[in-house]
């Protein structure tokens, strides 16, 4: 089963007087990229709620938003945190003195500013004796936004199958052509050579000899063989098939086949001086470039 690299989750619980609220995020990426945006005094938790996306995720990039809210009946009425404006204006003040910056911060661009309003207790941090409680909770809310997550991607990746069985399928199609078309290809030469010929003769302007003519006639045979490209071609239609229905991770592997597909349809290309073969080539290349699209969105 193949899985999409994009979905959305979301999980919500109170604890300890707080809503909380998680959403997850994922997009396509070459890689496994985590970004976590927590508050700032539950930093001490990223490191094991990343570990966690890690584990189920392969790849993708991966926004994860943990949002708290002071339910109403525990909400403390908000102070002005002195001690953080002084600080702040401080700051102001050496950057003008220092560096030649000039202007003041207003009073909307101070209360704007991280932690210059606090609950009127003083308390910003998690207290001690409750770290692992909320540490449990937090993690559980991630596996449950996780959960809805994957879901979305598995019937993304459903949908993505499906199309790209679809296309392969064309492309077996165009492939059955190209290998009945394959055996004319010589025969149409040596037939419209032999015509070019006997039309010189009779016209007195090049002698016809018989085995000059076989010996270019095996010389584009030659040239112009593509058994190897379609057998190899066949093999790899086979492989995408058994990756899509394989339940690990397969994007990269599939981007693989996609290039080697392309380089021996471009092969035929140069090969083939037949032009029911080249408009066969062309139909695939499109083909494939859908494929490779779609494609880039499986992890």
């Amino acid at each position: 089963m193949s899985f999409s690299m994009t979905g959305y989750g979301q999980s919500a619980f109170h604890f300890g007087g707080y809503k909380v609220q998680l959403e997850i995020k994922s997009v396509n990426h070459r890689y496994c990229e985590v970004m976590m945006r927590l508050p700032r005094e539950w930093t001490y938790y990223e490191d094991g709620l990343r570990k966690i996306v890690q584990s189920r995720l392969k790849r993708g990039r991966i926004d994860v938003y943990v949002m708290k809210e002071k339910e109403e009946d525990q909400a403390l009425p908000a102070v002005l945190n002195e001690q953080t404006v002084r600080a702040y204006l401080q700051a102001a003040e050496q950057l003008e003195t220092q560096y030649g910056m000039q202007g003041k911060p207003s009073i909307v661009d101070m209360l704007g500013l991280p932690d210059v309003m606090v609950h009127s207790d003083g308390t910003s941090s998690i207290p001690e004796e409750q770290k692992d409680e909320w540490e449990r909770v937090l993690q559980e809310g991630l596996r449950e936004a996780l959960s809805g997550l994957e879901q979305m991607r598995a019937r993304e990746g459903l949908h993505l199958a499906s199309d790209l069985e679809r296309r392969i399928t064309r492309l077996e199609s165009l492939h059955t052509e190209m290998l009945d078309l394959a055996p004319t290809v010589v025969s149409d030469y040596r037939n419209k050579l032999r015509q070019r010929l006997t039309e010189m003769q009779e016209e007195g302007s090049f002698p016809f000899d018989e085995h000059k003519l076989g010996m270019e006639i095996a010389m584009f045979a030659d040239r112009s063989n593509i058994e190897e490209e379609l057998t190899r071609l066949q093999s790899h239609f086979g492989q995408s098939r058994e990756l899509l229905k394989s339940d690990e991770p397969v994007g990269r592997k599939l981007d693989f086949l996609i290039q080697e597909m392309n380089r021996e349809v471009n092969t035929i290309g140069s090969k083939a001086n037949h032009l029911a073969l080249v408009n066969r080539v062309v139909e695939m290349k499109a083909e494939l470039e859908k494929i490779r699209e779609q494609a880039a969105n499986i992890e």
